[in-house]
C-alpha cells in the first residue's frame, strides 16, 4: 500500500540514497570515473606500442589503428550519442555506455591477434561515444549556474589527468604486469561507476518529445570516418588516387550534413547553429581541437624515443611524464576557480605559452644520447600549461550555455575534441613513418634518424598551439550568468 511505511533501517536506507542522489559533487565523481577512462585509453596506448608489437606480431601500421580506430569511432558517432541521450534520458545512454565500454575492455586485453584488438577497439569505442557527451550534459543539469564553473573545471582537470597520466599508467601496467593490463584495469574501475551510476546520478529526461535525424547522423559519420580513414592511411596508400577520393567523399559528406542542418534549424538538429552566435563558444571548441591534436603530436613521438632511442623500459618512460601529470592535476582544480574570477583568456594564453615553451625544451634536449632526467624541467613545464588550459577551456565553451542546449553542445565539443586526436594521430603517424624512412635513408643509425625524425614532429603541436593562442584572441569579456543565461527548456527528473 502507497501509504505504508517501511521498517526504520529501510527508511534510513532510503533516506541516504535520496540524500547522494541529491548531491551534485557524487554526481560528479561517478561522472568522471567514466569519462577518465574514456580519456585514458587514448594515451595509455601510446607506451605500449613496442611491447603490443612484439607481444602480437604486429606492424606499426596496425598498431597505430589501435589508437586511431578507438578515435575514429568515438568521433564519429558523437553527435549521434548526444541526440540519442536527449531521446532516452542522458543517464541510460551514460550507463549503457559504461557497459559497452568495459565488456570492450575485457575483450581488448584478451584480443590474440591484431585484427580482434583493433575491433575491440572500435567497440570501446563506441562505448565512449555513448558516455562521453552525457557527461557535459548531467553537469549543467545538476549543478546551479554559481557553482557550474568550478564543476566544469574540475571535469576539465580529469580530462588533462586522464591524457596525462595514460602513459605513467600505461608504463607501470606493461611493466609491472603486460600490455594486457592497460586494458584490463578498467575493469573495476567500469563496474564502480556503473554501480555508482543507478545510486546517485538522477534521471534527467527532456519536458518534450525529440526526434532523432537519422540522415544527419547517416551523413556526420560517413563524412568523420572517410576524412579520419583517408587521414591515417594516406602515408600507407603513399596518398594516391584512393586516398585522394576518400578525402573528397568525406568533404562532400561534410558539405552535405551541412547543408542537411541548415534546413533543419527551425526544428531539432543534430547541430544547432545558434550555439555559434556565442564568440566564445565557438572559439573554445576550436580551441579543443586544436589542444587535441598537439597532446597527440607530442605524446606519440615523445613516448616512442624515450623507450626507441634512449632504451627506456615502459616504466621508465611513463615516469619521465609522471611530474607533468602531477602538476596538471594540481594547477587544474585551482585554474577552474581562478577563471571564474578573472576569466578564461589570460590563463589560456599563458597555459598555452607554458606548453608550447615545454615542447621546445623537450626537442632542443633531445639527443640520441640524452639523459632521461634532463627532460623533468620541460615535462613540469608542459604540466603547468595542460593544468592552465583544460579547465578554464571547459569552463568557458559551456557556461552560458542554455540547458535545453547543453545536450547538442557536449555532443559538439567532445565531437571536435576527437576530431582533433583523429586528425593529431593521423598526422603525427604519417610525419613519423615519413620522415623516419628519409633520415635512415640518408645512412644514419636509427637512433640518430628517429632524433632527427622528433625534431621535425614537433612542429606541428607547436605550430597548432600558436594557432590555438590566436583563438584565445577572439575571446572577449561575457556578462554575469544571471543577466546573460536565458530560459532554459524544461527538464524533469524521473524516480531512478
Amino acid at each position: 500500500m502507497s501509504g505504508t511505511r517501511g521498517p526504520p533501517g529501510e527508511e534510513e536506507e532510503h533516506r541516504t540514497m535520496r540524500k547522494w542522489r541529491a548531491n551534485p559533487w557524487a554526481v560528479l565523481v561517478t561522472l568522471s570515473l567514466g569519462f577518465f577512462m574514456t580519456l585514458l585509453d587514448l594515451t595509455i596506448v601510446n607506451i605500449a606500442i613496442p611491447d603490443m608489437m612484439d607481444g602480437l606480431g604486429a606492424s606499426l601500421g596496425q598498431t597505430l589503428w589501435t589508437v586511431s580506430g578507438y578515435a575514429l569511432t568515438l568521433s564519429a558517432l558523437i553527435i549521434t550519442a548526444s541526440r540519442l541521450g536527449d531521446l532516452r534520458g542522458p543517464r541510460n545512454l551514460f550507463a549503457v555506455g559504461l557497459a559497452v565500454f568495459t565488456l570492450a575492455s575485457l575483450a581488448c586485453g584478451l584480443a590474440p591477434t591484431p585484427t580482434a584488438l583493433i575491433a575491440a577497439r572500435v567497440v570501446q569505442g563506441l562505448g565512449a561515444a555513448l558516455l562521453t557527451p552525457q557527461t557535459m550534459t548531467l553537469i549543467v543539469a545538476v549543478f546551479p549556474a554559481e557553482r557550474r564553473g568550478t564543476a566544469m573545471g574540475i571535469w576539465g582537470m580529469v580530462a588533462g589527468l586522464a591524457t596525462l597520466s595514460g602513459p605513467t599508467l600505461g608504463g607501470f601496467l606493461v611493466s609491472a604486469l603486460d600490455w594486457r593490463w592497460i586494458f584490463l584495469v578498467n575493469l573495476p574501475i567500469g563496474v564502480a561507476a556503473l554501480v555508482l551510476t543507478f545510486l546517485v546520478v538522477p534521471d534527467i529526461r527532456p519536458g518534450r518529445a525529440h526526434r532523432f535525424d537519422l540522415p544527419g547522423v547517416l551523413l556526420s559519420t560517413g563524412a568523420l570516418f572517410c576524412i579520419a580513414f583517408g587521414l591515417q592511411e594516406g602515408e600507407s596508400y603513399h596518398w594516391g588516387a584512393g586516398i585522394r577520393a576518400l578525402l573528397a567523399a568525406g568533404a562532400a559528406l561534410a558539405a552535405g550534413f551541412l547543408l542537411h542542418q541548415r534546413r533543419r534549424q527551425a526544428g531539432e538538429p543534430l547541430v544547432p547553429f545558434a550555439l555559434f552566435h556565442d564568440r566564445n563558444f565557438t572559439a573554445m571548441t576550436a580551441l579543443v581541437g586544436l589542444v587535441s591534436v598537439a597532446m597527440l603530436g607530442l605524446v606519440l613521438p615523445f613516448n616512442l624515443y624515450l623507450q626507441s632511442v634512449l632504451h627506456l623500459s615502459a616504466m621508465k618512460a611513463g615516469l619521465v611524464l609522471a611530474p607533468s601529470s602531477l602538476v596538471s592535476m594540481t594547477v587544474g582544480p585551482f585554474a577552474g576557480r581562478l577563471a571564474d574570477r578573472i576569466g578564461g583568456k589570460s590563463l589560456l594564453l599563458f597555459g598555452l605559452t607554458c606548453y608550447t615553451a615545454g615542447i621546445i625544451t623537450i626537442a632542443v634536449i633531445a639527443s640520441p644520447a640524452s639523459a632521461w632526467y634532463a627532460f623533468v624541467p620541460a615535462t613540469l613545464l608542459t604540466g603547468l600549461g595542460v593544468g592552465c588550459i583544460i579547465a578554464p577551456m571547459s569552463t568557458e565553451a559551456m557556461r552560458f550555455v542554455p540547458r535545453h542546449l547543453a545536450g547538442a553542445a557536449s555532443g559538439i565539443n567532445n565531437t571536435v575534441r576527437q576530431i582533433g586526436s583523429v586528425v593529431g594521430a593521423a598526422a603525427v603517424g604519417a610525419l613519423l613513418e615519413s620522415r623516419l624512412a628519409a633520415e635512415i635513408a640518408t645512412g644514419k643509425t636509427y637512433a640518430a634518424a628517429f632524433t632527427a625524425t622528433l625534431h621535425t614532429t614537433v612542429i606541428l603541436p607547436v605550430a597548432v598551439l600558436i594557432a590555438g593562442a590566436l583563438v584565445c584572441l577572439l575571446l572577449r569579456p561575457r556578462p554575469a550568468p544571471t543577466a546573460a543565461a536565458p530560459a532554459d527548456g524544461k527538464q524533469t527528473a524521473a524516480a531512478g
